[in-house]
């Protein structure tokens, strides 16, 4: 499952830019004087659905080739066979993709707030101007 995230993860990059590209003056003024995670809240809210549609068919593709899907399959054929048990509705590949997407805006979240708080992660000139205060 690991795996399959990290395949995914580039996707992202073009998704963000674009979203970048799309910002307004009143984004970046909210970013800017927001909370610790200000910036990754605007991503996730502005990128989610696609970045979505761009990893499922790549983690759905991953889990096929390593097999999981088919176990998965398999272990719920053996569960539902059991007498007075249920049928499950859950979505491997729907999990998988929520749970990639969920870490991926984690770890950006954390780089975030290690940019607002220590001078020595602002690497960039420009993060130096905007949080040099």
């Amino acid at each position: 499952m690991n795996r399959a995230a990290e395949k995914a993860a580039p996707e992202a990059a073009a998704i963000f830019v674009d979203a970048i590209k799309e910002m307004t003056f009143e984004d970046a003024r909210k970013i800017l004087n927001g909370g610790e995670t200000s910036a990754t809240d605007f991503f996730k809210e502005k990128t989610h659905d696609k970045i979505y549609g761009a990893f499922k068919p790549i983690i759905s593709s991953s889990m096929d080739e390593v097999g999981a899907t088919r176990s998965y399959k398999e272990m719920m054929g053996k569960y539902e066979a059991i007498p007075f048990v249920g049928k499950e509705s859950f979505n491997l590949d729907h999990y998988v993709t929520n749970k990639a997407i969920d870490g991926l805006f984690y770890m950006i979240g954390q780089e975030e707030k290690k940019i607002r708080t220590d001078p020595a992660a602002r690497v960039t000139d420009l993060l130096k101007s905007v949080f040099g205060k």
